[in-house]
């Protein structure tokens, strides 16, 4: 009798462990996504605003049809990436983030754009989009690099490998390549 109550408790504490570890999984888990969500609804937001800046651009800078066209291309390019991984929305929005850079650069050349009122409120909405993105990244990241701490050390491995893969190593975002390259500075 006293050896089918240690049996039974022993049985119940196991329950309550891996009860446990999977719903701590299933709670980073959800994090994870809900930030991949948030770093999609702040890039949403930057797409919209794009248009408007480029129609700003079209009026001063209206032989620069070619920076217009590919900023517009890589917007497209980048908003048509919707079934696919966090990863490969990330590319495509780095890809976005260099022509969007070349249609700054046209703002030196023209100094009544510069100047433009409304071209000024479109930056500076833009300047405050980049920091939110900047910080759902950086939120993702940490949840990332939790989740993958909590279902690689012991004895949590064991209980996701338990549950045939459910739980797999999540991906950070990270800095492309041409990213880490030094700028240049030439006088």
């Amino acid at each position: 009798m006293v050896t089918l109550i240690i049996v039974i408790a022993v049985v119940l504490l196991l329950v309550l462990i891996i009860g446990s570890a999977y719903n701590k999984f299933v709670g980073l888990k959800n994090q994870g996504e809900e930030a991949a969500a948030q770093i999609d609804v702040h890039l949403k937001q930057r797409y919209d605003l794009i248009p408007n800046l480029v129609e700003t651009v079209k009026g001063y800078a209206k032989h620069e049809s070619s920076t217009l066209t590919a900023v517009i291309n890589a917007r497209n390019a980048a908003m048509n990436v919707s079934g696919g991984s966090l990863e490969e929305k990330d590319k495509a929005d780095k890809a976005f983030e260099g022509t969007l850079k070349s249609l700054f650069a046209l703002s030196e050349s023209y100094p009544e754009l510069k100047a433009n009122q409304n071209f000024q409120d479109l930056q500076a909405q833009l300047t405050k989009l980049e920091g939110e993105i900047l910080q759902a990244r950086k939120y993702y990241n940490a949840v990332v690099k939790t989740f993958n701490t909590t279902i690689e050390t012991f004895p949590n491995n064991l209980i996701a490998g338990f549950f045939g893969g459910k739980f797999k190593k999540m991906a950070y975002l990270e800095v492309n390549e041409a990213e880490r390259q030094n700028v240049k500075v030439q006088f």
